[in-house]
Formats: C-alpha cells, sequence, structure tokens
C-alpha cells in the first residue's frame, strides 16, 4: 500500500522506486495532472527516472482543483494572500498523512515533542482560517503536554514574560514565528538565549521590507543572542516541510526530494548552480506529488539545498500550458 510506504523509504533506490509508482498512480486518478503530463507527451511508457517526471506548476493549485478522484477531501488548506490574490488551495483527502509527515519529520530533526515547550509567533496564520502552518503547529503544541506551550497573537509582553521563564527553567524550548513577527519582538526586548531554539517560517507578509536570509538571520542571531536560526520550509501546496537547523542549508525527510531546474527552461534538471526548485512530496499522494516551485534555489551533492529568492515573475517560464 502507497500510503504505508511512504514512511517506510530508507535510501534512494526505495525513494525513486516509489516515486515512479506515485506518479503512475496521479497520472491514472488525478485528471489535471494526467492532462498535463499528456500536453508534454510524458505518460508512463515515457517515465522511467524521477527526472523524466513531469512537475506541475504550483500556479495550478491556484486555477484548478487538484485531487484523486478515488477520494474526497477531508480538509482543504488555503495559502495567504492580500486582497484580490487568487489563493492556492490544497485539497487534503487525508489529514492522517499530513500528521504522520509532519510529526515524523519533526521527530527526525527535533526529537520528540513532548521533550519541547513550543511557542508560536504567527500572527498572519492565527488571523486567517484554512492555514496547513496552524494546523502543524497546533498538533504539535497539544503534543507536547505543556501547559506552557502555546501561540501568541500581538501580546509581546506576554511571550517576552513566557521566554524568560522558560530560559531561568532551563527548559527545551522552541519558538516558532513569521519573520516580521520575530523582528518586531526583538525591536521591543534583546535577549541572551541558551534554551530556546528559534526557528522562522519565513516571510514579511507585507508587514516589512523584505531581507535576503543571510541578512533577516544575521539580525535574528543578534536579537536573540543565539549562533543559528532554525528554518523551515513548507507551503500550502505541499503535506511536507524541510527543516534547516542553521547557515540555511535545508535537508528533507526521506520522502521528500528537491531537484533543481533551468530557469528558462522548466522542463529541465541541472545541479550545482542556481535553478528553479521542484519538490517530489511523497505525502502528497492524493493530489500531487511533483511540483515546479516559483521558488529558486541551489541543490548540493548530499541533496541538502539552499533557497535563495524567487521568480521575479508570476508565470513558470515555459511551464504555463494549462493555467487559466
Amino acid at each position: 500500500m502507497l500510503e504505508k510506504a511512504i514512511f517506510q523509504i530508507t535510501n534512494t533506490t526505495e525513494f525513486e522506486a516509489l516515486a515512479l509508482q506515485v506518479f503512475q498512480y496521479q497520472y491514472t486518478h488525478v485528471s489535471v495532472y494526467r492532462d498535463f503530463c499528456n500536453l508534454l507527451n510524458k505518460t508512463p511508457n515515457a517515465v522511467k527516472t524521477i527526472e523524466n517526471i513531469p512537475f506541475l506548476p504550483i500556479q495550478f493549485f491556484k486555477t484548478h482543483s487538484i485531487l484523486s478522484s478515488e477520494k474526497k477531501a477531508e480538509t482543504i488548506f488555503t495559502s495567504s494572500g492580500t486582497t484580490g490574490d487568487t489563493l492556492s488551495r490544497h485539497f487534503v483527502a487525508n489529514t492522517s498523512l499530513y500528521e504522520e509527515s509532519f510529526c515524523k519529520a519533526f521527530q527526525l530533526f527535533y526529537g520528540n515533542p513532548k521533550d519541547w515547550t513550543i511557542l508560536a509567533l504567527l500572527p498572519s496564520y492565527l488571523e486567517r482560517e484554512g492555514s496547513s502552518l496552524i494546523y502543524m503547529v497546533q498538533s504539535l503544541i497539544n503534543k507536547t503536554e505543556d501547559p506552557n506551550s502555546g501561540f501568541y497573537l500581538h501580546n509581546h509582553d506576554v511571550l517576552i514574560q513566557k521566554i524568560l521563564e522558560q530560559e531561568a527553567k532551563a527548559k527545551k524550548t522552541l519558538l516558532i514565528g513569521v519573520s516580521y513577527a520575530l523582528l518586531d519582538l526583538i525591536e521591543k526586548q534583546h535577549f541572551q538565549l541558551a534554551h530556546t531554539t528559534v526557528l522562522e517560517t519565513g516571510g514579511m507578509k507585507g508587514k516589512r521590507k523584505e531581507l535576503i536570509k543571510s541578512a533577516l538571520h544575521d539580525t535574528l542571531k543578534k536579537g536573540f543572542g543565539v549562533t543559528e536560526i532554525h528554518s523551515e520550509y513548507g507551503m500550502t501546496e505541499l503535506l511536507s516541510q524541510a527543516y534547516s537547523l542553521g547557515k540555511g542549508i535545508f535537508k528533507t525527510p526521506p520522502w521528500m526530494k528537491i531537484l533543481t531546474r533551468d530557469t528558462e527552461d522548466a522542463l529541465t534538471s541541472i545541479s550545482g548552480k542556481t535553478g528553479g526548485i521542484n519538490v517530489i512530496d511523497l505525502a502528497n499522494l492524493y493530489s500531487c506529488s511533483f511540483i515546479a516551485t516559483q521558488d529558486l534555489g541551489k541543490l548540493y551533492p548530499t541533496g541538502n539545498f539552499e533557497i535563495l529568492g524567487r521568480f521575479d515573475t508570476s508565470d513558470i517560464r515555459g511551464c504555463n500550458l494549462m493555467v487559466l
């Protein structure tokens, strides 16, 4: 069974074999993806390696309902956006698959949630409905079984006091926040944290001027008094996350893989230089596991990767055949 096999992957050979099975399943059952593949003449008979698998432009999640014909959506996650934006919608057929994905990834990178207090500063996400990030963080908060874990909206004074209390108790704490809110926090209070890990989820959400990642992290490191800033790489259209434990270098869980494409030709595969980020997320079993994002990055021989920016235009060149 594909669902069970996803989280049993132990090596590259198993990943590639399962990715090809998932491709065949989605070609058969996800009509939007099948139509896209047919336009590219990429039928299962023509796809023998993961490099041959077509990556669906992420804009399709704004314009089409991407869901297996065998399934109905248990929930719909929506992206954030400003007034007038067309939001991405991710029809999730099996929320337990999402929960297993983020719980196993957290265990892999951080260990048992019960060992942590989790403090969440995610105002832009908390103030709207349909956020997959809030769904994930709420579940992890619950798993800590710690009454000190929780969300904070704009009550920075209370959050500052909570952080200082946790530090005084030497309690291992994870502060997860959207970038602009973390900057707001350190403008109000400078810290010297010894027991708190700071995890930024990216995004200024129109609240502040965008910063390159290295400049953002330098500011946050000084403000929180830490040697490294951790990062999470995820999005509405994915059910898995990659994590960086410092220096902006991300690592994926075994059921997720990053490839890069030439910025001028979406149907290529490159390595060792800046390119568009393609994501294989096998947890996206019932929507699409093969997504061409609008992020720019660099892939390293280890399989780790770095995010360097985003495409300047809304369309991914050469790969917008069906975007309406």
